[in-house]
């Protein structure tokens, strides 16, 4: 199959093209079995892999063990792949790098014991780009995580090897997790839907709980509105944040007309002209559903461009200082990429700056607060470009050649890490050259319920293109 055709796994097997959700109904009226739903996934995985390069480790005879007695939880028995930087017992978290040699974890990480505890099957951990640093999974070693549309361009990063795994149809679901638009990036780039949940939603590894600003959060990539609606409310059976309003079970549009704020342009800079006509074009989608838009600026100061790179490279020196320390005496921090170690340099050279950055940074809510009085919703494309080539964002290119593609590229993600509020990309577009392009609608914290009845109005005014065509 050349680069050019679409790869998917689609098929008439036990996975068929169910979604997570419509794969539970079959188990639950026995017309699957779990250990055939799990040996299809492998079977999938194991055709797809090759070409996509999306799995950073199997384990699929522990998923075939599992798969005779699965835990309990709504999802039992539906397979799914972990991210690669959380740990799951008895499998390594390598961290998209090959800068050290990771063992085995001992025991879950508080993330991982929720998702599994939902019934999730694991069937290994799903690559990323090194330690999640980058918007697009290319190493010189380890290779790029390619799309499953076309495997000449990205899939996105840091979450590529699970959204890529479930676009081209081996899982239905995977763990994807965002701190500058990781989970909403790849899931533009893949035709996924990809839910950044409001800060603290789920429950967090120790090393994420203990950043300064808790930029990153948990969740998942999915094809359909419902499995991650279904996701979440499964999700917080297992762990509840009582600071929250609970998400509910949400299964259908809502019925409220919500005002809507516009923006293709952030961080200084503009979509181009093809991202922003799409935009306009789901704008207008919107307004006809009723709600009222209206195209504004982007509420983000001048200053955060600058502060958030720096307290991203802060995370960066934090690893590459402390390597030895944290990862063993396998530790070799030759074989970092430039980004990573760009990134480090970055932070030294402007230390000083540091701590105002970051009181900067972890006081962005307030302008997200004032915003959101005004707007329930804010729709920007999730990248401000279609999707690139691989090479383009090769992280051994230069730092400086790099970074202000990464910028560019991914200028209107950060601002949710930053304020912690929840934002989501939907399919709603494609490119002139056939590729997906994620729609996104932010809220104000604690709005995911909002977001998703909104999203499964789009889902149902303009269905979701699948890969497979059809």
């Amino acid at each position: 199959m050349g680069a050019m055709e679409p790869l998917h796994a689609f098929g008439d097997d036990a996975l068929g093209d169910l979604d997570a959700v419509g794969l539970v109904a079959a188990l639950h009226a026995g017309h699957l079995s779990v250990p055939e739903v799990v040996e299809a996934a492998i079977a999938r995985t194991e055709a797809v892999d090759p070409e996509v390069n999306a799995v950073a480790f199997r384990a699929f005879d522990r998923a075939r063990s599992e798969a005779l007695e699965p835990r309990d939880g709504f999802f039992a028995g539906v397979p799914t792949f972990v991210k690669d930087n959380v740990d799951v017992a008895g499998m390594p978290t390598q961290r998209g790098s090959d800068a050290f040699v990771a063992r085995p974890a001992k025991a879950d990480g508080d993330f991982a014991r929720m998702y599994l505890d939902t019934g999730l099957v694991p069937l290994g951990k799903s690559q990323l780009s090194e330690f999640g640093f980058s918007a697009a999974a290319e190493h010189v070693r380890i290779g790029a995580v390619r799309s499953p549309w076309h495997r000449d361009h990205s899939a996105g990063a840091s979450s590529a090897g699970s959204s890529a795994l479930v676009a081209a149809g081996a899982v239905p679901i995977a763990h994807a997790n965002d701190g500058g638009g990781s989970i909403r990036i790849p899931a533009s780039v893949n035709g996924l839907v990809g839910l950044k949940p409001t800060r603290d939603r789920l429950a967090q590894d120790t090393s994420l709980r203990a950043m300064p600003v808790r930029i990153v959060s948990d969740g998942v990539v999915t094809r359909t509105v419902r499995d991650t609606a279904a996701f979440y409310r499964e999700a917080e059976k297992v762990f509840r944040n009582l600071e929250l309003a609970p998400i509910g079970d949400i299964t259908h549009p809502g019925r409220r007309r919500l005002t809507v704020a516009v923006v293709t342009g952030a961080l200084g800079l503009e979509a181009t002209p093809e991202v922003r006509e799409l935009t306009l074009k789901t704008a207008a989608l919107v307004e006809g559903l009723g709600h009222r838009v209206e195209e504004v600026p982007a509420p983000v100061p001048d200053s955060f461009r600058d502060d958030f790179l720096l307290y991203w490279s802060m995370l960066a020196l934090v690893i590459v200082r402390s390597g030895r320390l944290g990862f063993g005496g396998t530790w070799d921090p030759d074989r970092l990429d430039d980004l990573t170690r760009g990134l480090d340099r970055h932070c030294r050279r402007h230390l000083h700056r540091l701590p105002f950055a970051m009181r900067r940074v972890a006081r962005s809510h307030r302008w997200s607060e004032e915003f959101h009085r005004r707007y329930d919703v804010v729709l920007s494309p999730t990248v401000a470009a279609p999707t690139p080539l691989v090479g383009y964002l090769d992280p051994n290119a230069g730092y400086e050649q790099v970074i202000e593609r990464l910028v560019e590229w991914v200028a209107f993600t950060p601002m949710a890490n930053a304020t912690g509020d929840p934002a989501i990309s939907l399919p709603l577009a494609s490119t002139d050259a056939g590729l997906p392009q994620g729609m996104m609608f932010g809220a104000a914290a604690g709005q995911e319920a909002m977001l998703l009845e909104l999203a499964y109005e789009l889902e149902a005014a303009a269905p979701f293109a699948r890969i497979q065509g059809d």
